[in-house]
């Protein structure tokens, strides 16, 4: 193959594969037969598109590999969005928007986005330091919005406390009894309060107890 062009090699290997002719080719893909002809003489390149195509015709597929041999994947078509529905910068490293949300003048005048990123090239290499560099961007899925994510937060939270105090039960621990509530109202306070008056007492009553 000649390294200057590469395209007209891999043509050529393709159409030996399949076992077609220029025209036939043509057809099979919807090039023309001149343009085939131009890429194999060196005289034309070949689009990505293109070579896609004819690879398929000749039962082979196009791919990219590391360095090492494996395959280089490209990015998924399902990756996060920003509100518009663009597909964030590629080279970007996306996280949700409640994790460390960028903070400036305008901050708190901007509704929190499902999704933010670093624009400082600095401040991103100090965070994949950290967390590593990830293979793609993430994908939304059920249950992945600020709202439940916030949802799961308080959940979780309440677990732990729970799982905390079972924990110091269990070592002996005893809560500090409250203190003996002593009410001395009337009936009628309870009328009012049945009536839909919170912390309602009538004039003559000596306890008035929930009236802070």
């Amino acid at each position: 193959m000649d390294d200057d062009q590469p395209a007209a090699g891999l043509l050529r290997r393709l159409r030996r594969e399949a076992d077609l002719s220029q025209r036939e080719l043509a057809q099979a893909t919807g090039l023309t037969q001149a343009r085939i002809a131009r890429v194999e003489t060196g005289r034309s390149d070949l689009g990505v598109g293109a070579l896609v195509r004819i690879a398929a015709v000749a039962g082979a597929r196009v791919a990219l590999l590391h360095a090492d041999g494996s395959e280089l994947p490209p990015m998924t078509g399902d990756a996060a969005t920003d509100r518009a529905g663009r597909r964030f910068p590629a080279h970007l490293d996306l996280r949700h928007g409640d994790e460390d949300w960028w903070a400036d003048e305008v901050r708190y005048t901007r509704r929190r986005p499902e999704f933010t990123f670093d624009r400082d090239r600095s401040v991103r290499d100090r965070g994949r330091a950290t967390r590593g560099t990830a293979s793609d961007h993430p994908v939304p899925y059920a249950g992945d919005s600020l709202a439940e994510r916030a949802v799961e937060r308080r959940r979780a939270a309440f677990r732990a406390a729970a799982a905390e105090r079972e924990r110091r039960l269990a070592e002996g621990w005893r809560p500090r009894p409250l203190p003996e509530l002593l009410c001395t109202c009337p009936p009628a306070c309870d009328v009012l309060l049945a009536a839909g008056e919170r912390w309602a007492h009538v004039e003559e009553c000596p306890c008035r107890c929930d009236v802070g």
